[in-house]
């Protein structure tokens, strides 16, 4: 079996054994580092995009992943601990499309981060469709700490003013 760069991912996709599955991972693994690194973006951008029809489906790719490569970080350190951060993006996406109905997903939403107990500023990632605003609160609520909250908001009325607006609100001029 040869992996391919365009399509380790999709190849993952298509296998039918566990025997399939483990001999594609053997291939990627001695393909080595470029190629693995291909094979995760290429996943973490079908976790960014996946909705909620595509639930099973991640979790069997978790499964096939897990199976395929089990020690990512014996090829690259920074991997250590990557399918305990995309099995928690996959668990929190089923959570939240289990919460919020379809019907209530259109418009405009947005991700805060903050922790009350530090000097460090809000993060506030706006103007979010439904599925970038899950994919952005399941990756950040993979690495929150005890001290830290996180909140997936839909965005009800947005007023926007620019420094160049003349007709509106205006800056205090003595600044």
């Amino acid at each position: 079996m040869h992996v391919t760069d365009e399509a380790s991912f999709q190849q993952l996709i298509g296998l039918q054994s566990d025997a399939d599955i483990q001999a594609f991972g053997q291939q990627l693994r001695e393909d080595g580092f470029t190629a693995l690194r291909r094979f995760l973006d290429d996943f973490r951008d079908y976790l960014r995009h996946y909705e909620d029809e595509a639930c099973e489906q991640a979790e069997e790719l978790m499964r096939r992943a897990k199976l395929a490569v089990p020690e990512p970080g014996r090829t690259s350190p920074s991997w250590t601990y990557i399918w305990t951060e995309f099995e928690g993006i996959v668990q929190s996406k089923r959570d939240i499309f289990q919460s919020i109905p379809s019907s209530q997903r259109d418009g405009e939403w947005q991700v805060l981060l903050d922790n009350p107990f530090s000097n460090q500023n809000i993060a506030v990632y706006p103007g979010l469709t439904f599925i970038e605003a899950v994919y952005m609160f399941a990756y950040f609520r993979t690495g929150l700490t005890n001290s830290e909250y996180i909140r997936l908001q839909k965005i009800a009325t947005v007023m926007t003013f620019t420094g160049a607006d003349r007709d509106g609100l205006q800056p205090i001029a003595s600044l």
